[in-house]
């Protein structure tokens, strides 16, 4: 998988449980996202990250 693209498998998933196409678009991103924060060790600079990331995508 590259940047810009979704697992289909984990896109169907969450489809073929009644989550509209965006919201599933929408937790795949927040999932990735949470991947990479988790690994900073500062927790105000995790914190501060996270807040940065939600601001920019859709909830």
């Amino acid at each position: 998988m590259t940047v810009g693209q979704f697992d289909e498998e984990s896109l169907f998933y969450l489809r073929s449980r009644g989550i509209g196409e965006a919201a599933a678009r929408t937790m795949l991103v927040h999932a990735f996202a949470f991947d990479i924060t988790e690994k900073i060790k500062i927790p105000a600079l995790r914190a501060h990250v996270d807040e940065l990331i939600a601001s920019h995508l859709p909830n």
